[in-house]
């Protein structure tokens, strides 16, 4: 988690310092009045974290669980089926630049966090009368996740549904071609669905709103005829979901927060909304 924290820091401070100042006077070139929309995908990174689940007879947190994310291999089969296009971990988002250098966004992230099974962590609370092998009183003890036990994913997926303000800098103009760095800020919340099998109960899989997150970008871009662009993107930020559903049952919940990271991978284009006079 520290070392995830360091790097948005460090990678984030200069951009603010971008963000002061006006790199040349063909910044103007940018964007003012266009629209942009991109499509790509994304490797994700989550920090460990602490796990309480809560129902009429548990009570239990599973300490420091391990998750981690679950990109589709690159074959054209999910990547080039248009009915499959959101199967991979996934980013898309569209965009108004209000200046020549601000924009403000509308995306989702789509991330799949999927925890490690068969890992063994610390339980503290206590599980009682289910109809599992696990009813006992817990305090420091180990447990290893097994299937019987647990499996929790938000594989379809972490759904990160957020706004974000970005500001843009031109780097270098060679006509038809442009680079610019870009930083931004987002605030959203998370919509995921979450696959998960508790102490033998009936498997849950539905959508639900779970919490909310935040988060820091950095990005360059590279755009060709000021109409279409690839970009390779470095976001990181904190998710806390305090409303997780595990059953059908309405008294049956999850909580956790943690840090993510994800590099991300894009196409757009560029859509400019005023006439030329």
């Amino acid at each position: 988690m520290k070392a995830i924290l360091i790097v948005v820091f460090f990678m984030l401070m200069p951009c603010m310092g971008f963000a002061q100042t006006d790199l040349s006077p063909i910044n103007k070139s940018i964007s003012k009045g266009r629209m942009y929309f991109y499509w790509g995908y994304n490797r994700g990174w989550f920090t460990n974290s602490d796990i309480h689940f809560k129902g009429s007879n548990y009570d239990f947190t599973l300490k420091d669980v391990v998750a981690k994310d679950r990109q589709s291999k690159l074959a054209a089969d999910p990547y080039l089926k248009l009915n499959k296009l959101t199967i991979p971990q996934y980013n898309l988002r569209i965009g108004y630049y209000l200046t020549e250098n601000w924009d403000i966004s509308f995306g989702i992230d789509h991330m799949k966090y999927v925890m490690q099974q068969d890992q063994t962590v610390e339980i503290n609370g206590y599980i009682h009368n289910t109809s599992s092998n696990y009813n006992a009183d817990y305090s420091n003890n180990d447990i290893q996740l097994t299937g019987d036990f647990l499996k929790f994913e938000h594989t379809d997926g972490l759904n990160y549904v957020n706004v974000e303000v970005r500001h843009s800098n031109l780097l270098f103009d060679f006509n038809k071609i442009k680079i610019s760095l870009n930083e931004g800020l987002g605030i959203g919340f998370l919509y995921p669905r979450t696959n998960t099998t508790l102490l033998g109960q009936q498997r849950h899989d539905d959508f639900h709103v779970a919490g909310y997150g935040i988060g820091g970008v950095v990005g360059a871009r590279v755009a060709f005829f000021n109409k279409f662009f690839i970009q390779s993107e470095f976001k990181g930020g904190y998710i806390n979901l305090p409303d997780v559903e595990t059953t059908y049952s309405e008294l049956d919940k999850a909580k956790q927060m943690f840090f993510f990271s994800q590099l991300n991978i894009v196409f757009g284009g560029i859509i400019n909304l005023h006439k030329k006079k």
